[in-house]
């Protein structure tokens, strides 16, 4: 199975090239810098969850059309079996379940957060939501200066297109299911 950065970095050349974009012209758009994409292109790093974030925003993409691999119309997908995108010092854990779609307009992701890990998430493009079910333990979600606390079994629905923060306070995992719905994004 090919490394998640190795994915990242052919994915962000495709895309970038398909637009016609030099790494000066991506570095302007996202805030991330030219020598930093360019090590992302090449595999040489292995950007943050913040960092790809910048990215898509900047290009108005989906953040799965970063990591995807192609999939078959049928899938059957193995937690177990993902390479995560790892943040937090190893404490925020992101595994794409299912990538962008172009078609259906959403993504979906199981994320795993240790006892005490706290994730700020800066805005995404306008009119992006979020649907999060809290599969496993507490959640505590930051939004527009308040607090949701969402517990296990329980759902949220928000607009993402302003910082949030997600918070696990407790002493055990979270795990949270989140769905990205993306209005009217190209990848």
């Amino acid at each position: 199975m090919e490394q998640v950065h190795i994915k990242i970095g052919k994915n962000l050349h495709r895309i970038r090239k398909g637009r016609g974009l030099s790494l000066d012209k991506l570095a302007e758009i996202t805030g991330v810098s030219k020598a930093m994409l360019g090590q992302i292109e090449r595999g040489e790093s292995n950007p943050t969850v913040t960092t790809l974030w910048k990215i898509a925003n900047g290009m108005r993409i989906s953040f799965s059309s970063l990591v995807e691999q192609e999939a078959p119309s049928i899938s059957v997908v193995r937690l177990d079996e993902i390479p995560p995108v790892v943040e937090e010092g190893g404490a925020y854990k992101v595994y794409t379940l299912f990538p962008f779609d172009q078609e259906k307009r959403f993504e979906v992701y199981t994320i795993d957060l240790d006892p005490g890990c706290i994730h700020y998430s800066e805005a995404h493009s306008p009119g992006v939501q979020e649907y999060v079910i809290v599969s496993h333990g507490t959640l505590n979600l930051m939004l527009g200066g308040e607090t949701y606390t969402v517990e296990e079994g329980n759902a949220i629905r928000f607009p993402s297109d302003a910082p949030h923060e997600y918070r696990n306070e407790s002493k055990a995992q979270a795990r949270i299911q989140v769905v990205i719905y993306y209005p009217a994004l190209k990848t």
